[in-house]
């Protein structure tokens, strides 16, 4: 079954099993309801005004299946949106976003040494959190977050483009791709239909 069809049908059932989003995590706040898709010409000028050609699979999703909406934890963002603690807004490169032409950074799980984390940790200065660890990232866009900082983000350049990221620097646990059993790390496809399997399973009794 193509990826866009299983995503389409897969919400369709949990829409009927858990129509207030309570029983998996995030849902009450998409109840498995998608935003309209975009334009493929809207995306070609995202991809213009960012030197960068967004993955196919995340492509279909948009163009095909949806905007944003339903989705891991609290739902997919919008194309070029993102949480800023008191909802989505779009981001502008340079803040908390990098430049999303540039080389995405890592390839393996990335953190701070410990010494590293305790030093900055214990320091007084947040600017210096801020410009060692906190960084804006180079060559990924923001999809979705879980809550209280916690992110994953879609590699569009680099050696890692098309793979997702969970960026869990809030809790000062670094970078880590989200990996298959085999350890291979997740297309955006992927991550998307591991995280519908697993409301289906939810919600399936």
């Amino acid at each position: 079954m193509e990826f866009t069809e299983r995503v389409r049908d897969g919400l369709e059932i949990l829409r009927r099993r858990d129509p207030a989003g309570k029983r998996v995590f995030g849902a009450a706040s998409h109840r498995y309801e998608l935003h309209p898709p975009l334009d493929q010409s809207a995306v070609a000028r995202f991809e213009a005004a960012h030197s960068v050609q967004l993955p196919s699979d995340y492509r279909a999703f948009l163009t095909q299946i949806g905007n944003g909406g339903a989705g891991p934890y609290y739902g997919v963002f919008k194309l070029g949106e993102m949480d800023d603690g008191y909802g989505d807004k779009p981001w502008k490169p340079g803040l908390m976003v990098g430049v999303p032409s540039q080389s995405f950074p890592h390839r393996e799980r990335w953190n701070l040494s410990e010494a590293e984390l305790e030093r900055i940790q214990a320091s007084e200065d947040d600017d210096e959190i801020i410009r060692t660890y906190w960084r804006p990232v180079d060559g990924a866009l923001p999809i979705c977050h879980q809550g209280c900082a916690l992110r994953d983000w879609l590699a569009v350049t680099g050696p890692e483009a098309g793979h997702v990221w969970h960026d869990a620097t809030a809790d000062f646990q670094g970078w880590r791709p989200w990996t298959r059993n085999d350890g291979r790390h997740m297309t955006f496809a992927e991550w998307y239909v591991a995280w519908l399997e697993k409301a289906l399973s939810q919600t399936a009794n």
